[in-house]
């Protein structure tokens, strides 16, 4: 059995929530843990817990995926915020030393939305903290009421992974739920694809690995059955993930 550690979201203490007002929840949104479950694979959510007890878990993992969910916190990358958009430090404090650690295990990563942006801060990028704002005759990358029935077309960068994986895909399309995006891209990253009307990056990955081993993509493969044939085929990046997992298992 494939263990596959997924990042939480948080949801903080509200008296005005019917249950568990007082208390901070983790969760895995359920599109992606329907996503991630296959034969043979247990997605598992790996909980903010010190460190004596989270390293031992990062040990046990074959894999990790960072899902998507609320921004990160400007002054993660060395800004103020320009607006409303605050974003969530505590989470990002959390991820970032997860990030770290799985990094360090020298195991597959994938990095979904928020956890593409993610991994760009980490290794020292920067984002708009809000497109639509900060940038000129740029496409409406995030809509409230469309959500994930919102598209638009890809580009994958000549003879690099994507490409590659996506060769036989007749479409290049993908959903779009995001309104923060890559500004600066972090050291040892490479752009992936992007999309072709306004240039905003759509997936990066980490070139001091394996080609394809630590990667992030700005859609969400997740939630690609509400179009389904009309966006690219989500189970093809997921079932490449899993195919590095593997052949790191294979080796040990």
């Amino acid at each position: 059995m494939l263990k596959i550690g997924i990042s939480a979201c948080f949801m903080y203490p509200d008296q005005e929530r019917p249950v568990f007002g007082p208390k901070t929840l983790t969760y895995l949104e359920n599109d992606m843990a329907r996503y991630l479950t296959k034969i043979g694979v247990l997605p598992v959510l790996i909980p903010d817990i010190e460190d004596s007890l989270l390293h031992p878990l990062i040990d046990e993992m074959d894999g990790f995926v960072f899902q998507g969910g609320t921004d990160l916190a400007p002054e993660a990358y060395n800004e103020k915020p320009i607006g409303r958009w605050k974003g969530d430090p505590i989470r990002d404090k959390y991820e970032l030393k997860l990030f770290d650690l799985a990094l360090a295990s020298k195991k597959p990563i994938l990095a979904i939305c928020r956890g593409m942006q993610l991994m760009n801060v980490y290794f020292g990028g920067t984002l708009y903290q809000d497109t639509d704002t900060q940038l000129e005759e740029v496409l409406t990358h995030r809509d409230a009421d469309a959500y994930d029935f919102l598209y638009h077309d890809i580009q994958f960068t000549a003879d690099k992974i994507l490409e590659k994986i996506y060769k036989d895909d007749p479409n290049h399309r993908i959903n779009s739920v995001h309104h923060q995006s890559v500004k600066a891209l972090g050291k040892g990253l490479e752009i992936l694809a992007e999309s072709p009307n306004d240039g905003i990056i759509e997936a990066i990955g980490y070139t001091k690995a394996p080609e394809g081993w630590v990667m992030g993509v700005q859609w969400h493969p997740e939630f690609s059955d509400t179009l389904k044939e009309t966006v690219i085929n989500a189970d093809t990046l997921y079932e490449f993930f899993l195919s590095q997992v593997r052949s790191l298992k294979s080796d040990q």
